[in-house]
């Protein structure tokens, strides 16, 4: 997933919990802290190995109906199992043969968590069916009118079950550290193609019926669904990308590089293992930059800037398929060992096909970002440790720059320690040795250990692992970060007074960004209207330019970029961009009113992850 600017962490206690059934309370909870306390789950006893998933898609209703066969491996011979769900109506369970009606019980709601579905089984039990439908309202799940669409004719739904929203869909085992296989049949209307995170077809079907396979096993947050008016474009023997019709030729223009890539992905740390990789650009109202799925990376439009400048989200999102997808992290507590794994991993794909001085434009903006977060959360705060403790809380909370770029930045500490050819090595065999398996930070820092460091005091000293992985801010041997290319910035913010002087010729966004960021926090409006009016920047169509602009004009009371901002507020549904738009609105006194406003009338737009981070900005003003 690609990251987003996480601010105001709030802890909030979890209730207690309850059951039923032949599991006591106290059981049930003492096992959620041992193996997961995000999810009801105990695989220790029964696992879910397999799914085949059977469902209809209703655009009037909103709702996903249908069943799910859960195969299972009963570990101890118990006589329950427990799934996860969240705000699903569960009409009947059956076992193996159909004759079998079990008992069953929906626990309590626990904020976050959901609901604990607890099924009877034998301790010969393969097989459990269970028939449900969703609810109109669930979270992992966005319904978009036509409207909302951008070729206006036909409606669109989404899913997104990262960190743990799956169990709003499906009724199964919502953990990262539990694998399994999984087969679909989707029924949706006939003018509609579906596409899952699996084996896709390319062509619509007459029928509306799609069948699916995942071979591979994966976590249940790779669980992913869309269905829309969409077309496909080829771009090579095993990648292509999927959007609206509208969208496709300046989708496919953008990723041209998907195929290259891929090549240079697996020159690094080995074959692709997951068939083909294809991108679906989704409607705008998407919430994060990207989503991981495998096989098909679902990416937010916002990345679509006409120069290819923002394409390394595809090389973040395809390294997911070494690190997150094939190699996951076994709790939400041990996030950056998907994420700074990522980003480090994309910085390298990147540096293959664009050079060095591309990345380290990369590096500066994003190390910016991460000391501007340590910033407002306090270098001493827990949450600035790469190992974290989300006890209680939403795993929302832990997607923050710490996982991504402090976590990139320790890979990078060790690369430099033992030499990149050492350090690509112990990745390669890192990435094979722990293939389609979930894993802790202890237990890769003991396989660091084991393997590359070997107990070696000088390389201990270098390093510093547990300054990194288990202390706050950011350590003192954390590597330099420089970018010549980002100095012509620096040195034209300087001259912001005179933009007529300014060469922009061969600028990116990243130079647009670094220059914006560098200029004074105060400008009088008279000067922003001459920047404006050199540079275009409310008429911009660039997504990530326009959110740090659109920031200038708020701290600044530059009236005349409030209507394109509302406008943009409006269209984009990114966390990323409108949570800071709507943090620097509520905190000028001027613009608190106007906040409101916007969100009251952007608010349906949303998916539920951007709203709940929104709707708890405005109830804390």
């Amino acid at each position: 997933m690609k990251r987003f600017l996480k601010i105001g962490i709030k802890q909030i206690p979890v209730l207690a919990l309850f059951l039923g059934l032949n599991c006591s309370d106290k059981d049930l909870k003492n096992n959620m802290s041992e193996i997961d306390k995000h999810s009801f789950a105990i695989p220790s006893d029964a696992q879910v190995v397999h799914l085949d998933l059977n469902l209809k898609v209703d655009f009037i209703t909103k709702i996903l109906s249908g069943y799910v066969d859960l195969l299972v491996e009963n570990k101890s011979h118990t006589n329950q199992l427990v799934l996860d769900s969240r705000d699903l109506s569960i009409e009947k369970v059956e076992l193996d043969d159909k004759n079998q009606k079990p008992e069953f019980k929906l626990g309590d709601t626990i904020k976050y968590l959901g609901q604990a579905l607890t099924i009877k089984i034998t301790p010969e039990t393969k097989k459990v069916r269970v028939y449900y439908h969703t609810s109109p309202q669930a979270a992992a799940i966005q319904w978009l009118d036509a409207k909302q669409t951008l070729g206006k004719r036909y409606p669109f739904m989404f899913t997104q079950s990262q960190a743990i929203l799956a169990r709003s869909w499906v009724p199964l085992q919502d953990a990262p550290a539990i694998k399994f296989t999984y087969n679909a049949t989707i029924s949706c209307p006939p003018n509609l193609m579906a596409l899952m995170s699996a084996e896709n077809d390319t062509l619509l079907h007459a029928d509306g019926v799609y069948h699916f396979k995942q071979s591979k096993p994966i976590p249940s947050y790779l669980m992913a669904l869309a269905v829309g008016n969409i077309g496909f474009k080829s771009l090579g023997k095993n990648c292509g990308i999927y959007s609206e019709p509208d969208m496709l030729q300046k989708a496919s223009w953008e990723f041209a590089n998907m195929g290259r890539m891929i090549q240079s992905a697996e020159e690094l740390y080995g074959k692709y293992l997951w068939g083909r990789y294809d991108v679906l650009v989704l409607p705008p109202s998407f919430p994060f930059g990207g989503m991981e799925n495998p096989c098909l990376t679902f990416a937010t439009p916002t990345v679509i800037a006409g120069d290819r400048s923002l394409v390394s989200l595809v090389a973040h999102e395809l390294a997911h398929s070494w690190s997150g997808n094939l190699v996951t992290n076994a709790t939400w507590d041990d996030f950056w060992l998907n994420e700074g794994f990522t980003v480090y991993f994309e910085h390298r794909i990147m540096e293959k096909i664009y050079g060095k001085p591309y990345v380290d434009m990369l590096c500066k903006l994003e190390f910016d970002e991460m000391k501007k977060e340590i910033s407002e959360m306090g270098d001493t705060s827990a949450d600035t440790k790469l190992k974290l403790n989300l006890t209680g809380r939403d795993p929302d909370d832990g997607v923050t720059d710490i996982a991504y770029i402090k976590g990139c930045f320790f890979l990078k500490t060790i690369e430099n320690a033992v030499g990149r050819d050492q350090w690509d090595s112990f990745l390669k065999n890192y990435f094979k040795t722990f293939a389609f398996k979930s894993i802790t930070t202890e237990r890769f820092l003991t396989y660091l250990n084991t393997e590359l460091i070997k107990d070696n005091k000088h390389l201990q000293e270098s390093i510093r692992v547990d300054d990194w992985v288990y202390k706050t801010g950011l350590p003192k041997n954390c590597p330099k970060v420089e970018s010549s290319e980002l100095l012509k910035s620096e040195i034209a913010a300087k001259e912001y007074l005179h933009p007529e002087k300014i060469n922009t010729n061969d600028w990116t966004t990243h130079h647009w960004l670094h220059f914006m960021r560098c200029l004074p926090k105060k400008i009088r409006s008279e000067d922003l209207e001459k920047l404006d009016a050199a540079f275009k920047f409310t008429q911009s169509g660039n997504c990530e330019i326009l959110c740090d602009w659109f920031q200038i004009a708020i701290v600044n009371d530059y009236e005349p970029a409030y209507k394109a901002m509302e406008n943009y507020l409006c269209s984009v549904g990114r966390r990323k961009f409108v949570q800071p738009l709507y943090g620097k609105l509520l905190a000028n006194g001027n613009t608190r009113d106007l906040a409101k406003r916007i969100y009251t009338k952007a608010r349906p737009g949303y998916h539920t992850v951007t709203k709940a981070t929104i709707d708890q900005m405005m109830e804390n003003k």
